[in-house]
């Protein structure tokens, strides 16, 4: 498909190892979160019991059919292979070389996976990824953001930095698209750089589907990307095996070390491969590196991993260590410690002016009064000066991820309701920590299918009271109300009448370090609810200001300084899991930070 959906008339390509050998692929497509068709190649398995399903994903500029070589060299007849074109590239729609965000393209992998799943009948355990370079990136940034219980990974040089060669390179891109807006870069690469197959070197030249063009917003993206999932590699717990090409002309070597050193997962490989150039899978010699790739998928596919289990991370665990870092004080008259001292002055300066600034030194800033305020994104205060540093306040990162997660939380509510609907339920909508309730209001003033009923939540007395004011603000009915409860009283949530059909869980249980008080709550509406009954429920993966936060903010517990615990998206999932929920849907924001996930009772 060409840029609007027309259809693109394509030239034979040159002729390639990859059309000479005997499993033949068939041709779909699927459409993606946003509508936009990908198309990819399917290879049955050759025995009718297949084992698993191997995803190609391939590298920046190309499409699916440059790996479909692999099919037949890897000699893995009982598996099924899929290799996409990912969107903007290849036979897929999109315009050439863009995407909307480097998170739209994590997204429509778990797209693709959520169409193999309901085509063909391989879940995510039955499944391995191999990707290169681009699509390594990508790979690892979905298995570190939707925490997929996936075989096994294999990452072939992955473009956790790649070499711009002319100086500040991408900080001039990053700059330039910050006064000119989104343009395109062209590829430089030539193919005699990429391999020392003269095969590959000319049907590379030759290729009509190949992209030289690449959006600069998707090169900026894929470095803050790059740099967060090596930072935060220990949240990757599945197996991996890292080939690194020994001479590549293309990506930097140390970030991918950086990467291994970092894996969470128990079982790891790391492989470089003297002389190979930057296409590590299509190298003249890639036998040697499907030598290892071979074993160490069908050693997972014999006998899987067993999955870490993460449910007791607050206790002992990587992010336990670091908001344990994060909590202890530090010397008032060091560097940093002056530092953060006028950090914290300086909030208490802007609040004199800032009207969201003084509702967070007043109330907390991860209070429901302050987190409504940043859904209202309309700044105020004392003055334009005020005005001013309100807007800057409202903008930092993190508020912008919370906008964003509010947007998920109404599309995941909005789709709930029509699941519901088409099973037959009356859909009753619990929220046991709704804050001032303007997501849950606003996604049912937005939903075409009405619920039979909607309780929201809080511990707060203010929130209560302002959530009571915005139901009669909107002239609600009187099946919509607003009441003062406890979110972690298990008893309590497993005695709701009627049962929830639909219970909402958002920006709560990231301000709790303790999973025993997160199960408590989960296990409570577990007893409440039937089965096929369905649960939204939020975490918070990453974080770029983690210091910040804890250093210069308060939070809603009598003043405290506000340190949080990251939960790996895997934890979280577990927790959910182990209170007896199956997770069918995940959404994310571009940054990484805030997820809304979607899981049904079993």
């Amino acid at each position: 498909m060409a840029p609007g959906g027309q259809t693109m008339k394509h030239e034979p390509i040159a002729a390639t190892p990859a059309q000479t050998f005997a499993r033949q692929a068939q041709e779909h497509t699927f459409k993606s979160h946003d509508g936009t068709e990908i198309f990819y190649r399917f290879w049955p398995a050759v025995s009718a019991d297949a084992k698993g399903a191997v995803v190609l994903f391939h590298r920046g500029h190309e499409h699916g059919g440059r790996m479909a070589h692999l099919v037949d060299e890897l000699r893995m007849p009982d598996h099924a292979f899929y290799a996409w074109d990912a969107r903007g590239n290849g036979r897929s729609a999109g315009e050439r070389g863009y995407a909307p965000s480097f998170a739209a393209l994590v997204h429509d992998i778990d797209c693709f996976m959520t169409e193999i799943a309901g085509r063909d009948g391989f879940r995510a355990q039955d499944t391995a990824l191999i990707a290169q370079s681009f699509g390594a990136v990508l790979a690892a940034a979905w298995v570190h953001d939707y925490a997929p219980k996936l075989r096994a990974m294999v990452l072939a040089s992955p473009a956790f930095s790649v070499k711009l060669y002319v100086p500040f390179a991408k900080e001039g891109i990053a700059l330039w698209q910050k006064i000119k807006g989104r343009f395109f870069v062209n590829s430089y690469v030539k193919a005699k750089f990429l391999t020392h197959d003269p095969l590959r070197i000319a049907s590379f030249e030759s290729d009509p589907l190949i992209t030289r063009p690449i959006a600069s917003n998707i090169l900026v993206e894929l470095y803050e990307h790059a740099a967060r999932i090596v930072a935060d590699a220990r949240a990757i717990t599945v197996p991996t095996q890292l080939l690194l090409s020994g001479s590549d002309w293309v990506v930097r070597h140390g970030p991918q070390h950086e990467f291994f050193v970092n894996l969470g997962s128990r079982i790891k490989e790391r492989h470089v491969l003297p002389g190979f150039f930057h296409d590590t899978l299509g190298e003249r010699d890639r036998a040697k590196a499907l030598d290892l790739v071979r074993p160490f998928l069908e050693g997972q596919a014999a006998t899987p991993a067993a999955a870490a289990d993460l449910k007791q991370a607050d206790i002992a665990g990587y992010t336990r260590d670091e908001a344990d870092r994060l909590a202890s004080p530090l010397d008032l008259l060091s560097p940093k410690g002056l530092y953060w001292a006028m950090s914290r002055a300086s909030i208490r300066f802007g609040s004199w002016f800032s009207r969201g600034m003084k509702i967070g030194v007043g109330t907390g800033f991860d209070s429901g009064s302050t987190l409504d305020y940043v859904y209202e994104d309309e700044a105020r205060g004392l003055g334009p000066i005020g005005r001013i540093v309100d807007r800057v306040f409202l903008d930092a990162i993190g508020w912008r991820g919370i906008r964003q997660r509010k947007l998920n939380l109404e599309e995941l509510i909005g789709s709930s309701l029509a699941r519901l609907k088409a099973a037959g339920r009356p859909a009753h909508i619990l929220d046991i920590a709704a804050g001032h309730g303007r997501y849950v209001l606003d996604a049912i003033g937005n939903s075409q299918e009405p619920p039979a009923s909607v309780r929201l939540r809080d511990y707060s007395d203010i929130n209560v009271e302002r959530g009571r004011r915005l139901i009669a603000e909107r002239q609600l009915p009187a099946s919509v109300s607003f009441d003062l409860a406890d979110a972690f009283d298990g008893d309590g949530l497993a005695a709701l009448d009627p049962a929830p059909d639909l219970a909402i869980v958002s920006g709560l249980y990231e301000l709790f370090p303790d999973n025993a008080l997160i199960a408590r709550s989960l296990g409570g509406l577990a007893r409440a609810m039937q089965p096929g009954s369905l649960l939204i429920y939020t975490n918070q993966p990453w974080h770029p200001q983690l210091e910040m936060i804890a250093r210069s903010l308060t939070s809603h517990r009598g003043g405290q300084a506000w340190v949080m615990r990251r939960r790996t998206q895997g934890e979280m999932d577990q927790l959910v899991e182990a209170a007896g929920f199956e997770k069918l849907d995940q959404r994310i924001d571009q940054w990484g930070i805030f997820t809304v996930s979607l899981a049904r009772r079993l």
